[in-house]
This record gives C-alpha cells, structure tokens and sequence, in this order.
C-alpha cells in the first residue's frame, strides 16, 4: 500500500544538512527512505531545507526567539499542516518538534508523535492529547511516562552506519557534539578534560537565545583557552572527522534523547562514549567495552584516560548492530503503514 506521509520538523532549524543532527536527522532519513520504498513523502521544515520528496517550506524566522516569536512561528506552523493535510489526501502525519501540541492538524488524520526530547521538557498535559487517533512514542527506554500518560514502545534513533565509517589515527584530544544549552553540560565536560589533562573541542549550534548566550559567556568561554576550543558548528566531513580522530566522545548533559544520537555516531566512528549515568547512554553504552558510565567530573577525568584501552573494533560492532538508520527507518514505515491502515480500517475505507 502507497502511502502519503507529512512530516513536519521542528520550524527552527533545517531539515536535510549534514550538519543536522536529532530529528533534524530522523526526519530527513524518514523522507528519504519513502521515496525510496514508493511512497509520497511531504516535509515541513524552515526555509532551506532540503528533501527527497515534496519540501513545504516555512519562511525564515528572523530576530530573537522570544515566547510571542515563538508562538507566532507555531500558529503559522499550526495553519500550514491544516492546509496540506485539507489539500493532499495525506495517510499520516508525523510530529517531531519540541512544540507538537501546537501543530496538530484537525481531527481525522491518524497523527505519530515522536518525542526526542526528555519527557519533563514537555508540558505535563500535552503528553495525554484529547485528539483522537493521536499517538506519542520516546526514543529511549528511559522516557518513563508519567502516570496516566500511555505510549506506543520506544524507537530508538539509528545513524548512518556506513557514511560514518572511515579509518584515521587515534589523537589525544576528547569531544563534545550538540547545541550550546545550559542543559548541555559543556562546562562540566571541560572541566573534566582540564582535570586529565586532555585537549577538548567542542562543536554545535549557539543559537540567539537569551538563556543559551549568557550560559556560553558565564561558563563557557572563561574556561577556553588554546587546549579547550569551541569550533562552533560543523559539517558532516569534519564531524565524521572528529569522531573518528578523537579518544572518546564526552556526554555530560541533561538533555540525554539528543545527546544519545550523537553517542551513537560516535561508537560508528569506532570512538567510546564517556557519559553520567543516567537516562539513554545505559542502554547505548557497554560499561567497559564501548565506554563508561561516571557520577561525577572526577570520574569522567579517569574515564577519559581509561578509554584509550577499548577497542575501536567493539564499538563499530555495537554501532552497525544495534544502531543503524537502516533498522530505524524501517521500524518506523513499519509502523506507518500500522497506524494509517488501521485508522482507514476502523473507518471503513481499507
């Protein structure tokens, strides 16, 4: 059965670059991989996006993101998944972004929530939507719902396996991928490396809002210096580049669902994960063989030492088993297909 699929990414960063990562990511290997299986993909993304299928582009969002500019850019959001999913005969629709209850199209189409981000980041009440035929699913083992609130099974997210595997000689330096947040924990892994002596760089967005700025300037920037860099954000070669080169991938953050993916990039790279001990990286990470588990920044300085002697070999392994974006994707149009025909089933046209 031939599907039409929209999905919708979240409206402030573009979907199909080399240097997206988390649902950015997952969204663009979801489009690519209906095309490729015969179904009709439709994206919305901001301007400048790039996709398989059919590109529904939102305009760019210019100035800072403050809450009337944020909820301006959902309404517009809101109004464009109403008009595609009025216009096109669209079998399901897919949510990725942080602000999904704000983008829900009118009762009738069969809607798939993914929830990439920790679930205390999401208002409590938006985990149990009174639209029918509404269903949310984690990333991760470790997004235990509240009580009252059911889910469908966690998908985990999967990486590209094969682009990310190339062979450079091991450096002595440590790495931290992802956006500059306060919930990213930047400083902690800095402080880390200072403490093993290590070399540390640091790569991903700084976006123009308030708390993230004044979080880079208070915690971030008095600790670089020529050892401790900050590269900003990078391509996929440079990325591909840097896991692979570097000793092991630092994951000191609080938000752990985006975090995880890049943890799994790295083990492709054939580079262990140093990370705390809580949330995904338990169900990412082989204590021992595919990295460490720490408490503590004391701790994450002796991992960091301690990760030259894991086998490059064991994490590639673990990578291509466990965490390929050729399992997620085809979990997910598995699941398409489940909730589009049954919904057409129940309503008496399949």
């Amino acid at each position: 059965m031939a599907l039409t699929v929209l999905n919708v990414a979240s409206p402030f960063v573009p979907v199909g670059h080399e240097e997206a990562g988390g649902a950015e990511a997952a969204v663009a290997a979801l489009d690519a991989a209906l095309v490729r299986a015969g179904h009709r993909s439709l994206v919305i993304g901001p301007d400048g996006s790039r996709a398989a299928g059919e590109l529904i582009a939102l305009p760019p969002v210019r100035g800072n993101l403050d809450d009337r500019a944020r909820a301006a850019v959902n309404r517009r959001v809101c109004a464009m998944v109403a008009d595609t999913v009025g216009r096109a005969p669209v079998d399901l629709v897919h949510l990725h972004g942080a602000d999904f209850h704000d983008h829900l199209p009118p009762p009738g189409v069969p809607v798939l929530v993914t929830l990439h981000r920790p679930l205390d980041a999401y208002p409590p009440a938006v985990l149990a939507p009174a639209r029918p035929a509404t269903w949310l699913h984690g990333v991760s083992a470790a997004q235990r719902p509240p009580a009252g609130v059911r889910l469908l099974p966690p998908l985990e997210p999967g990486v590209a396996v094969d682009r990310l595997a190339i062979r450079v000689p091991k450096r002595r330096f440590a790495v931290v991928l992802g956006r500059v947040t306060p919930e990213s924990g930047m400083h902690l892994a800095l402080d880390a490396a200072a403490m093993a002596e290590m070399q540390i760089l640091l790569a991903g967005e700084l976006r123009p809002l308030p708390e993230n700025q004044d979080y880079f300037r208070a915690e971030i920037q008095p600790r670089l210096d020529g050892r401790r860099r900050y590269l900003g954000v990078i391509g996929f070669a440079r990325k591909r580049w840097l896991l692979s080169s570097a000793r092991c991938l630092l994951v000191p953050g609080g938000e752990r669902e985006i975090r995880a993916v890049a943890a799994r990039e790295a083990l492709a790279c054939g580079t262990p994960v140093v990370g705390f001990a809580h949330g995904p990286l338990a169900g990412v990470i082989e204590p021992g063989v595919t990295g460490f588990l720490v408490n503590d920044v004391p701790e994450m300085a002796e991992a960091i030492a301690a990760a030259e002697r894991l086998d490059p070999d064991a994490c590639r392994a673990a990578a291509r088993t466990r965490h390929s974006e050729e399992r997620m994707v085809a979990r997910y149009l598995a699941l398409y297909e489940q909730l589009a025909v049954g919904e057409a089933r129940a309503a008496g046209v399949a």
